[in-house]
């Protein structure tokens, strides 16, 4: 008689899957909470202490660790040696094994888990079981995916066996669940131990969200993945309320406009094109601060990616609807916004309450490089108040500081070399992703200049330093009263010497933002 070893702690499907086991003839051996489950169900089912000869201690720390288990599993049965020493050990065969893991990760996410609780909650046995099935899978059949479990029945009722392919794969899956396991208590612990390092090895674990129908291309394949074990809250955490499913492009337009969101505690709107922000304002209300956004740009906002970070109500979902774009998402739709963007078919509507929640500072930034990864800390800042410095014999006005912040906090999330030029809360102009400083700057003009935007006593701001005057002179030439930068250029005194000849204040924060 073959013989499966179950003990699960997901019990989702275990029941029938044992009732069909037995009547495939498997003798039945199981441990804990799972023997009692399958043995009140009315199968025949015999306890691990009655194949080991010794009794389950330590509280269940110490059930299945024995070398009746891990002889029966590992034997492999086209040795005569391995079996002849099964023979003489009086060791029995383990011919399936059907494992799934202490809940580790449910444990960690709750927000009141103890420490200890979470080490209780590392499972060891069960890995074991699993590494020593997979390790061995010609002659046993490894589960810990009960998505599996009507594939294997299937199969053994067709064929006699599982298939050596199957077997292949669930051996496979065994090592990729075993891998994510560790990765995400090495992750846990390294929290406590060294919070602020970054590891050596660095091991990360995702969760496969969904395929998508293609990468940024159609011929590219792709699919989206969430962080096994996450506090941070952004795009993985929406639900979409209508329209097909989300691109490739799509998602990482969106994810951009998230990040920008969120350095806003006013009402903001945030539009995005290509990865890159066409318009951004706040205002004392939403449909506002859309308006504002959408006056900014209203070419490139077309086909666009629009967030908001409070309800879309009617009035605002009227303008919304007047064009096409991709995605909208916000924390909430009113019912009659829904009924007016559900209109059309092919838009996407996203829910996310936690839109506004700002990235903490344990978060990674992470970019992947061909056979490599770069890792970073996130870019939580835009600069310190007390060390701005004006640097020229014109200081900026209250309501420039502000704008001047405003446009700060749009220019770290536009692609270098960036720039970009706004006023009253909300941007006029973005010069994204140029060759060289003056580029984006006359980009950024050309923007507010091609539609129709006043940019006399509009303020500007730039991700890194000036290398040359030319980026004053130009912004001069359009109206700008206020520029914010960074400084540290070997020709800084130039372009302070040409702010305080044009009028213009400026001023120093000591702080880059590249976005590369």
């Amino acid at each position: 008689m073959k013989r499966a070893l179950i003990s699960v702690s997901d019990k989702t499907g275990i029941i029938d899957f044992a009732k069909n086991l037995e009547m495939l003839g498997y003798m039945i051996i199981s441990t804990g909470g799972t023997y009692e489950a399958i043995k009140q169900s009315g199968i025949d089912v015999i306890q691990i202490s009655d194949v080991t000869g010794f009794p389950e201690c330590l509280d269940g720390r110490v059930k299945t660790l024995h070398p009746a288990v891990h002889g029966g599993i590992l034997a492999r049965r086209s040795e005569p040696s391995h079996m002849k020493q099964l023979n003489e050990l009086s060791i029995e065969t383990i011919d399936m094994v059907v494992v799934n893991l202490y809940p580790f990760k449910k444990t960690i996410e709750k927000p009141d888990v103890k420490f200890d609780e979470a080490i209780e909650n590392i499972d060891i046995g069960g890995p074991t079981m699993l590494r020593s099935a997979a390790k061995n899978y010609r002659d046993v059949i490894v589960i810990t995916d009960p998505d599996d479990y009507i594939k294997v029945l299937r199969e053994i009722k067709e064929d006699g066996d599982v298939r050596e392919s199957t077997r292949l794969l669930l051996a496979y899956k065994v090592f990729a669940h075993t891998s994510s396991y560790d990765a995400m208590i090495s992750g846990y612990l390294k929290k406590t131990a060294q919070p602020d390092s970054f590891e050596n090895p660095m091991t990360l674990t995702f969760d496969k969200l969904y395929d998508l129908r293609y990468g940024e291309n159609p011929f590219q394949r792709a699919a989206f993945y969430k962080e096994a074990v996450t506090t941070e809250k952004g795009l993985t955490d929406a639900v979409k309320l209508h329209g097909k499913e989300l691109s490739f492009n799509n998602i990482n337009d969106t994810n951009g406009a998230i990040a920008l969101l969120k350095e806003f505690d006013q009402p903001a709107v945030v539009a995005v094109k290509h990865a890159n922000p066409c318009g951004t304002a706040t205002a004392s209300e939403l449909h506002q601060a859309y308006m504002k956004a959408y006056a900014a740009d209203p070419v490139s906002i077309f086909g666009g990616i629009i967030a908001a970070n409070r309800q879309i109500e009617e009035n605002t979902a009227v303008e919304i609807n007047k064009i096409f774009v991709e995605v909208v998402i916000a924390p909430s739709f009113s019912r009659e916004a829904l009924d007016i963007l559900t209109q059309k078919k092919n838009i996407r509507l996203l829910l996310l309450p936690s839109i506004g929640q700002p990235v903490s500072d344990k978060a990674y930034d992470v970019k992947k490089v061909l056979g490599g990864l770069l890792v970073q800390t996130y870019d939580n800042e835009i600069y310190d108040e007390d060390e701005l410095i004006c640097v020229t014999k014109i200081k900026p006005t209250k309501q420039q500081l502000e704008d001047l912040k405003f446009c700060m906090k749009v220019v770290k999330h536009v692609k270098s070399n960036a720039i970009v030029v706004g006023k009253n809360s909300g941007t006029l102009g973005i010069g994204p992703g140029q060759l060289n400083r003056i580029s984006a700057v006359e980009l950024a003009i050309k923007f507010a200049k091609a539609n129709g935007l006043d940019l006399n006593d509009a303020v500007m701001a730039s991700d890194a330093f000036f290398p040359f005057s030319d980026c004053v002179k130009e912004a001069a030439e359009a109206g700008i009263s206020a520029i914010i930068q960074p400084g540290g250029s070997l020709k800084d005194q130039e372009s302070i010497d040409e702010c305080d000849r044009q009028g213009i204040a400026m001023i120093f924060t000591g702080k880059r933002h590249f976005r590369h």
